[in-house]
């Protein structure tokens, strides 16, 4: 069988993908099973004591080192195959121009920013744990959804220059013109941006980012260097839509419902599994890994839900753009020229589809550009 670029780049990437979340599953199942977690617990605990640390401490103190524990176990189970990857898949395929220091570096940066975060809502979410048993998902629904808003909100200014340089849009008459199909589009405090990725990778890509006065237009410096005006304004319109839809708000709705479908399974699943596997509830210590375990896996039979929305707006976006903007051949370009930079798949199985893409196949979006078109 004759496989495009793309198609191998794109299998290669979703077993590894696969890989990594199988065996992180089983480490955490591993755990679980042996029985290991009330020992570390109350050793822990011990510690406490032996440091003489406040009665209102020592159960911080200890969800925090075991939570510590945790997540670099499961980062040793995941990092190959996420190097793999991140960074090996894409040097092969010619993707990334970044080096192995940088990729380290960038990985660094990423892995404190997630554990700083991560560490902070386990506190919490044990916390609401002790606090509220019997509310305790509605509770951690709400504050998984203020968490989403508040990461949202503040990637543009406090994340994205941690790895990117971001600057507003030098080019006059470009900006001028975008700016112009903005007010077109009825958001005219809407800026554009352009994001500096050149310097890691080869990808062209365009992103709405932020929330109310955070809120831009971010263009890769990938995608002005070597787009044509007029596809460059496509894909602000297709940009724009993603704000004139509030996509970005019905994201975060929607994955707010996923997650108090996640939080409540794993407040039944300890609830009634727990006392089998020796656990005392949600607010114990021990039944982290037995919580994160049953999340995930509730996360990943949701997740398909969250693609079908994603593949939905993003069709709604193609569409808007044409309305927009009227300039068919641009966009049907724009896509092309996308795709082959990118290596994205322009075929793929219903399967592939609905378990792993959140954007519809490029041959599909092309095709229904050309419907418009008629």
């Amino acid at each position: 069988m004759n496989e495009d670029k793309g198609t191998r780049y794109h299998r290669a990437r979703r077993r590894l993908t696969v890989l990594e979340v199988v065996l992180v599953g089983a480490a955490l199942l591993l755990v679980v099973l042996s029985g290991v977690s009330s020992p570390a617990r109350d050793a822990l605990f011990g510690l406490g004591v032996a440091l003489d640390l406040p009665d209102r401490w020592r159960e911080p103190f200890v969800l925090l080192l075991f939570a510590i524990g945790l997540a670099l176990l499961l980062e040793l189970v995941a990092l190959p195959w996420y190097f793999l990857r991140s960074f090996v898949l894409e040097r092969s395929y010619g993707l990334t121009s970044e080096s192995l220091d940088t990729w380290l570096r960038d990985h660094l940066k990423a892995s404190g920013v997630a554990l700083v975060v991560g560490l902070a809502a386990v506190e919490v979410l044990f916390w609401i744990a002790r606090e509220s048993p019997r509310w305790w998902w509605a509770w951690a629904t709400l504050g998984t959804f203020v968490l989403s808003v508040l990461i949202v909100a503040l990637a543009p200014v406090l994340l994205l220059p941690l790895f990117y340089r971001v600057r507003p849009l030098d080019r006059r008459s470009l900006r001028e013109r975008l700016l112009a199909l903005a007010v077109r589009a009825g958001r005219p405090a809407l800026d554009v941006y352009e994001w500096k990725v050149g310097e890691r990778t080869r990808k062209a890509n365009a992103a709405l980012a932020g929330l109310g006065r955070t809120r831009r237009i971010l263009l890769s410096d990938t995608l002005l260097e070597r787009y044509s005006e007029d596809e460059i304004e496509v894909v602000l319109a297709h940009e724009l839509s993603h704000h004139v839809h509030a996509d970005v708000w019905r994201g975060l709705a929607f994955d707010a419902a996923l997650a108090a479908v996640m939080w409540g399974t794993v407040q039944v699943a300890v609830w009634g599994l727990g006392p089998l596997l020796g656990l005392r509830g949600t607010a114990d210590v021990a039944a982290l890994p037995f919580m994160l375990l049953v999340g995930g896996a509730t996360s990943l039979v949701l997740q398909p839900l969250a693609y079908a929305q994603s593949r939905a707006a993003e069709r709604r976006a193609d569409h808007y753009a044409l309305a927009l903007t009227r300039r068919p051949e641009a966009l049907i370009s724009a896509l092309r020229r996308l795709g082959q930079q990118n290596l994205a798949e322009e075929q793929a199985s219903r399967l592939v589809e609905v378990a792993f893409l959140t954007h519809p196949p490029l041959g599909e979006r092309i095709a229904a550009v050309r419907r418009w078109k008629g």
